[in-house]
């Protein structure tokens, strides 16, 4: 959890706020954001991924690439603009943390800026809407998972409901207002070979509270091809891959656990 990070309170709040009137809007309003693609630039829906499950979930969202190049719904007004100022903002927090991660490995600060070709990272927005939902027990907003980037910011409208996996317990967090929650993901995990795991989590719901949450993901630019650095890899525990073929592999089937990082693990 991090506190201090610079990004002003009134913009993380103004986000929140324009994605709830996001979700406000009317069926047909969302109806030409839905996508088709795993990797379109817009995508809102239901779930996560519709056409890979058995089970759906209870959330709705809007998924958003908005770097390198900035993509975002015209509705409702003003929702881009604080979209791309916060998103902007987050890139730099993002930086410094990876600076100090490059350090705390052993290697160069600029290392993993480099070696990830932060200047066009794959950076993408994700809102979640979880309604309340009158039998809790028997749902879940979404599975067990691990993201794919380097690393995920959350924000969320202090609804409780995002729980990670710690020594094989699930455990709730309980965010600080105006803080910025990170967890590391699978490429950081990879490149570190192992010594930074990404982290497990899921969402659970509630029968009285709506919770909205704001993921971004920021990622690899996508043509680089992640692997352990070398300093690191003695020996090495993953194969290598482009993040654009990891990206659709773990996207483009249903969310499970750390699957994705499994088939990469040598």
């Amino acid at each position: 959890m991090l506190v201090n990070h610079g990004v002003p309170e009134s913009l993380m709040k103004a986000t929140l706020d324009k994605c709830k009137e996001f979700f406000d809007l009317t069926t047909e309003e969302k109806r030409e954001f839905e996508g088709k693609n795993v990797l379109d630039p817009i995508r809102c829906g239901t779930s996560f991924n519709l056409s890979a499950e058995n089970v759906h979930f209870w959330r709705d969202f809007l998924k958003v690439i908005v770097h390198p190049q900035f993509n975002f719904p015209h509705k409702p007004p003003g929702l881009s603009e604080v979209a791309w100022e916060f998103c902007k903002q987050v890139r730099d927090v993002v930086k410094a943390l990876l600076r100090g991660i490059s350090v705390s490995l052993g290697l160069e600060e600029d290392r993993l800026e480099k070696a990830m070709n932060l200047e066009s990272c794959f950076q993408v927005f994700v809102s979640n809407y979880y309604p309340p939902c009158p039998q809790p027990e028997l749902a879940l907003g979404l599975p067990p998972h691990s993201d794919h980037g380097l690393l995920t910011v959350l924000i969320n409208n202090q609804i409780a409901g995002l729980q990670i996996q710690h020594q094989g317990r699930w455990v709730q967090v309980q965010t600080l207002p105006n803080s910025l929650l990170v967890n590391t993901a699978d490429q950081l995990e990879i490149f570190s070979n192992g010594r930074y795991k990404s982290v497990l989590h899921r969402a659970v719901v509630n029968t009285t509270a709506t919770r909205i949450s704001i993921a971004i993901g920021n990622g690899p630019s996508m043509d680089t091809l992640v692997s352990p650095a070398e300093e690191l890899a003695d020996p090495p525990a993953y194969k290598p891959m482009k993040f654009k073929d990891y990206s659709q592999l773990q996207q483009g089937n249903k969310l499970d656990g750390k699957s994705a990082l499994e088939r990469v693990k040598l």
